[in-house]
């Protein structure tokens, strides 16, 4: 059965929603699991120069230039079965990559969603846009704080 949208009980139905994606999302990830490891293959510099001739030398994701450090992000994800084939993959900077992550398509839309609703809510300076500022400008710090003791 379709969701309703939007919903009446919005906070309510997202929680739900999200937690059943997550659900969703996890159980795909414990099948793969299970199945055994997936040989990963290196692609070879002709295969790389082919995917990111698909994209036109830009990050799949966010649409800006990859330029030289660019990562071959699986358009099927690895997690969830995807397989390890030219085909497969499609050129994004390591940010935009990382950040999908191996959330399910219909998942990314929501955070994707929920980014855009958000930031226009900081650009008005609604209370809730400051809230969000400050949560992800102290998050920001801890991503950097955590990224520089990586190297």
């Amino acid at each position: 059965m379709e969701d309703k949208w939007p919903p009446r009980k919005r906070a309510t139905y997202l929680r739900k929603k999200f937690s059943r994606l997550n659900e969703k999302r996890k159980k795909e990830m414990a099948l793969r699991r299970a199945a055994g490891p997936i040989e990963r293959k290196r692609l070879t510099p002709m295969q790389r120069k082919r995917v990111l001739s698909k994209t036109g030398g830009r990050c799949h994701i966010c649409g800006g230039k990859v330029g030289q450090r660019w990562q071959a992000d699986h358009v099927h994800p690895h997690g969830h079965g995807g397989n390890h084939a030219e085909e497969n993959y499609l050129a994004a900077h390591a940010l935009c990559n990382n950040y999908r992550w191996h959330y399910l398509p219909e998942e990314f839309q929501y955070i994707m969603k929920l980014g855009v609703w958000a930031k226009k809510q900081v650009e008005q300076g609604t209370a809730v846009g400051d809230k969000i500022a400050a949560g992800f400008v102290q998050q920001e710090r801890r991503r950097m704080r955590r990224i520089d003791r990586e190297d």
